[in-house]
């Protein structure tokens, strides 16, 4: 293919992703429209409804003044006054990463990768200020800049990671011109050190990554101990078919917050249902919480034998710094010492406290008026406990870890002298 034509698929596949990204929210919609208002009003009311909810899945802010009729009838305190929305639905967000992934793996595939991929994210860039314009009413307005700039870096992050992936072997993704200065940079870096901080980044990834899968495998085994709850929170709300279906999937668009909250819980903060709330392993105090039948799932009272929670970190944190010990041992130009493997293990704490607390701080945000202004986890207090209780775990694990290579060579070079 030429440059022209690569540019016109790349162009093409992000005007795909962003059709996903809002068709979710429109299909349902649109049946709504058709089945229970028997298309008897404008059906841009929902096409502007489906981008608010595409925006706010992309962490842009919307703007919310309510008509005096709809507080009324709401009851919510403060709901008479502007207030924002603020808290993401990251299902959104998750599903345009997987999805710019795949555009980045066919950009690297091409002979013009940096144009195959600047064309998709300027295209991604264009459609989304044309939804972010298409969407403002008297009663939402996204912010204008915010929708712009946040769904096209989400996407541009994950074509950035398919075209690093896929090249990171072969070398062929990035032009010399770019990936030399680079290099050489990094070269200059004494190679003991090189080794050590790509250790504790390898590292801090992998124990977040485990706080993660231990939150989502706790998250489903709630929703399967609570299910009679989910559903009774269902019923109450009392809506059909399609109106049950729209709210299904945009609590499936919640579940990577859900998630997010649970490490956040048991990383020992926990998280907050609206001013003044707290959900913690210690207990959890909340009032009136916004009425989604996945919240059905959050603990309730004080839980016996919940402060075991904040084991989970602790030991996800010492198995990957063994893990990750193990394996610098095997490698030429690793780090030596006591004082090394302790920092590269508080280095490692200190990636998965800026990661876990950058997570927080993306999944939390206003969910209405009033003391739900605040709801989900505080991210500075997440990212602080994460940082203790990862990086002490590491530091200890970074030593045992060596202490078991060496034993274990010992035993191999006895062995064979033995032979």
């Amino acid at each position: 293919m030429n440059r022209i034509t690569t540019a016109l698929l790349a162009a093409l596949e992000a005007l795909i992703v962003v059709a996903i990204g809002v068709g979710i929210a429109l299909v349902p919609l649109t049946v709504l429209w058709g089945t229970h208002y028997g298309l008897g009003i404008d059906w841009f009311v929902f096409w502007r409804a489906a981008v608010d909810v595409w925006l706010l899945g992309n962490g842009v802010d919307l703007a919310v003044q309510l008509p005096v009729e709809v507080t009324t009838a709401l009851g919510l305190a403060g709901a008479e006054a502007p207030f924002s929305l603020t808290i993401a639905l990251l299902g959104f967000a998750v599903l345009a990463v997987l999805l710019g992934v795949r555009t980045g793996r066919r950009a690297a595939s091409t002979d013009y990768r940096l144009t195959a991929a600047g064309t998709a994210v300027l295209t991604y860039a264009l459609l989304a200020a044309l939804l972010t314009f298409s969407a403002g009413t008297a009663v939402v307005t996204p912010a204008p800049v915010q929708g712009i700039l946040l769904p096209t870096l989400v996407f541009a992050l994950g074509v950035l990671i398919g075209a690093w992936a896929p090249g990171r072997a072969a070398g062929t993704v990035w032009p010399g011109w770019l990936a030399r200065p680079v290099t050489d940079q990094l070269h200059r870096i004494p190679a003991e050190v090189r080794s050590q901080l790509a250790a504790a980044l390898r590292g801090g990834t992998a124990a977040v990554a485990g706080i993660l899968v231990v939150a989502g495998l706790a998250v489903f085994v709630s929703v399967l101990a609570n299910f009679a709850t989910v559903i009774g929170l269902y019923e109450t709300l009392q809506a059909d078919v399609v109106g049950g279906i729209s709210l299904t999937i945009g609590q499936l668009a919640f579940i990577p917050n859900i998630v997010i909250w649970a490490a956040s819980w048991f990383a020992g903060p926990g998280i907050a249902l609206g001013t003044g709330s707290s959900i913690t392993p210690l207990g959890t105090s909340v009032a009136a919480v916004p009425g989604l039948p996945l919240f059905g799932v959050l603990p309730q009272g004080t839980l016996d034998f919940g402060f075991l929670g904040l084991l989970v970190p602790v030991l996800i944190g010492f198995i990957v710094a063994v893990l990750v010990r193990q394996g610098l041992d095997k490698r030429a130009n690793s780090p030596h010492g006591t004082t090394r493997m302790l920092l590269t293990g508080g280095l490692m704490g200190l990636v998965a406290g800026i990661l876990l607390g950058l997570l927080a701080w993306w999944s939390a945000g206003a969910m209405g008026p009033g003391r739900l202004v605040d709801v989900g986890p505080n991210p500075l207090l997440v990212g602080a406990l994460t940082v203790v209780e990862v990086g002490i775990a590491a530091a200890l694990g970074m030593l045992v870890g060596g202490r078991r290579a060496r034993s274990t060579d010992t035993r191999t070079e006895e062995v064979s002298t033995k032979r």
